[in-house]
């Protein structure tokens, strides 16, 4: 199902901000899948099945991928649907890895090693 998918991106993203960020995030980070506008519902099932699609397609052998490997295809992916949904984003939305912080990559790394256990799961 398309928004279980979607949804699980968010809780991951919920889950890492909470966990990563440093102090008090802003409300919009921890935003429930509920609540969440409907292109970041989109995009949020869009990467999921971008990083699905990429685990699936390597036969599972993005194991051998860095922590930070992982992290920066989730972040390029999400770029992608910014783009896709916004002719002239913010220069931050559309930040390269170096340039976002730590706890958003941090971040971005668990989501996809949340979906990778989950296709680990399910083969």
């Amino acid at each position: 199902m398309q928004a279980e998918r979607g949804r699980v991106f968010r809780e991951a993203w919920i889950a890492g901000v909470n966990k990563h960020y440093p102090g008090e995030p802003k409300p919009g980070y921890v935003t429930p899948w509920e609540d969440t506008r409907d292109w970041e519902r989109a995009s949020a099932t869009a990467v999921y099945d971008q990083v699905r699609a990429f685990i699936d397609l390597t036969s599972g052998n993005t194991a051998k991928l860095t922590r930070a490997q992982k992290g920066r295809f989730v972040a390029l992916c999400w770029i992608g649907q910014i783009h896709k949904h916004f002719p002239d984003p913010k220069p931050s939305y559309v930040a390269d890895w170096d340039d976002l912080p730590q706890w958003q990559q941090e971040t971005d790394s668990d989501i996809f090693e949340l979906i990778e256990q989950q296709a680990n799961s399910n083969s």
